[in-house]
């Protein structure tokens, strides 16, 4: 059965509305010879100290020069020249952590991100359904039971009242949890007599019936009935998050978790020259995908856009839905401590692997336990910094297990949007102690490790001006809570800028290549507008992109 949607020409039309961007209008700027960015405020060199009034020459695809306007232009009296006046020109922005499908599937799919209660999701769920065929599935992604009255999981009763002829699956805004009505858990065959799975949970009635929410593992119950997309949609999805990302003013995401079919999907884009970003991806943890990968050399700049050489495992669940492993019990939960999704003889196994295939390791830990188990089995794999493991989110931490990060080169990849986004309820999960070792950016840096920043979308906005804000000011973009959520953690504007260039860089093993303005680096540039490092702090979310420049091509030009 289809899956109804939207032409998949209005996908991207459709997100950059909603994120009040500009689709992109010139595309007209190609490189040259030589093609001069000229007149801005340059983050330039390893420092990346601000340079006011300089230009950049970008050349078949790289950096040439980088220096003051006017010994710029004399230097290179016939390049083309795109001015850039009145701007920030600065390394090309990294989002060290997103899903590049799934954003692409919530652009396709109900938006329920930012809802008020659990009516609001359905009433949209059920305009989809109005407009859908008999029997179709309606999916969609984004509802946070922390933001309704009670901030209690919903439940299957009401979606069936509303959608009683479409199977309905709509995930968690985090994707660990998903609400089902009746209609998909009979189609997956769930009844009460069904077993939760290993790191998963079924959340049940007091007579043992399913309400309808599905955790982590259990999740797949569900998934696996519904029907997948066809080549062309998958990639139609790819290619509308792409250009979304691109607009944001990213050149190049890493991309957490991700199947063969994207693979594929994303290689066929970049042949057709469709492409406009680049690729750091994470093979997703799958027996028979990570055999084919791991008899093979990592794919290194396949068409100067896509890089395979890691892999992504899942150490435990998320906060928000009370999945991460946790070494006590949730201060709100007494009887929970989380779920392990992955048990830590399978990740030593796929670590040692990784490591002597030359792949790198690249591990989801949120709770304080699940991190735990991470840094053990990277001990215990022989991790070096040479190797470069990581640990997506690293969201809790007990005090102790700081210290064991950088001994061992292991990389923090880290979502400031998280921080700001849980801020409201994180505390009551983790109690007063506990919260002091979370989000613990600033803490991170300290224990002299390497952070690389990224924003988890589509569970997060795209929009990097965003993480970079939450990043430095640790408040909402209304400015609560004065003077910052622990602002003992935040982080200065360059520490931020870093997070998402040279640091997301380093952790992709490209810092050769990219993430600074220097001479034979990729010509990879964020243009913004303004002067960034002049304007106020609260309104870094506010910042808008003028270009996103990939090998020296313009990619996104706003209007």
């Amino acid at each position: 059965m289809p899956i109804v949607r939207p032409a998949a020409a209005l996908l991207f039309l459709a997100f950059t509305a909603c994120t009040m961007q500009s689709p992109p209008t010139d595309n007209s700027i190609k490189p040259s010879s030589e093609t001069i960015f000229e007149g801005g405020t340059v983050l330039a060199g390893p420092s990346q100290r601000p340079q006011a009034n300089w230009s950049v020459v970008a050349a078949s695809g790289s950096i040439v020069a980088a220096g003051p306007a006017d010994a710029i232009r004399a230097a290179h009296p016939n390049a083309r020249i795109v001015d850039v006046r009145g701007t920030t020109v600065m390394p090309g922005l990294t989002d060290a952590h997103g899903h590049l499908y799934g954003l692409g599937l919530s652009l396709d799919t109900v938006n329920v991100i930012g809802t008020a209660s659990y009516d609001e999701v359905i009433a949209k769920v059920r305009d989809r359904a109005q407009r859908a065929s008999a029997g179709d599935w309606i999916l969609g992604r984004g509802w946070d039971q922390n933001h309704w009255p009670g901030k209690q999981f919903p439940t299957a009763a009401p979606l069936d009242t509303a959608i009683s002829d479409h199977p309905v699956w709509i995930r968690r805004v985090d994707g660990h949890a998903g609400i089902a009505n009746s209609a998909a858990m009979r189609a997956a065959g769930v009844t009460a007599v069904t077993p939760d799975p290993e790191g998963g949970r079924v959340l049940r009635d007091a007579a043992g019936n399913p309400t309808g929410v599905f955790i982590d593992g259990a999740m797949a119950l569900i998934d696996s009935k519904v029907p997948p997309p066809s080549p062309e949609l998958r990639k139609a999805r790819v290619l509308a998050a792409a250009q979304a990302i691109a607009a944001n003013g990213l050149t190049e995401m890493h991309d957490a978790g991700a199947e063969q079919a994207t693979i594929t999907a994303i290689q066929q884009l970049i042949d057709e020259h469709k492409f406009p970003i680049r690729v750091y991806l994470m093979l997703t943890d799958e027996p028979a995908l990570l055999e084919s990968w791991f008899a093979r050399k990592p794919l290194i700049g396949y068409g100067d856009r896509l890089t395979v050489r890691s892999v992504k495992m899942y150490a435990d669940g998320a906060l928000g839905s009370r999945g991460a492993a946790l070494l006590a019990p949730y201060s709100d939960d007494p009887s929970n401590s989380g779920l392990l999704i992955s048990k830590t003889e399978h990740m030593l196994e796929v670590a040692r692997r990784a490591r002597a295939a030359g792949y790198q390791a690249n591990t989801h830990a949120i709770g304080d336990r699940g991190v735990r188990n991470v840094i053990d089995t990277y001990e215990q794999a022989g991790a070096t910094p040479a190797d470069r493991f990581r640990i997506e989110h690293l969201q809790v931490v007990a005090p102790s297990d700081f210290s064991r990060l950088a001994p061992h080169g292991i990389i923090a990849s880290m979502q400031p949007t998280h921080a700001t986004s849980d801020m409201g309820w994180a505390e009551d999960r983790l109690g007063s102690e506990r919260i002091k070792g979370a989000y613990a950016w600033r803490t991170v840096l300290n224990s002299g490790a390497r952070l690389a920043l990224g924003s988890d979308f589509p569970v997060e906005f795209v929009n990097p001006f965003f993480g970079i804000y939450s990043a430095v000011t640790r408040q909402d973009q209304k400015g609560n809570p004065p003077g910052g959520w622990y602002p003992d953690q935040k982080l200065t504007l360059a520490e931020a800028v870093r997070g998402f260039t040279s640091d997301a860089a380093y952790a992709a093993f490209e810092e050769s290549s990219r993430g600074t303005i220097e001479p034979g680096k990729l010509a990879d540039l964020t243009i913004v507008e303004g002067d960034l490092y002049a304007a106020p702090q609260a309104s870094l979310f506010a910042t808008k992109v003028r270009y996103t420049v990939v090998g020296g091509e313009v990619v996104y030009g706003a209007k």
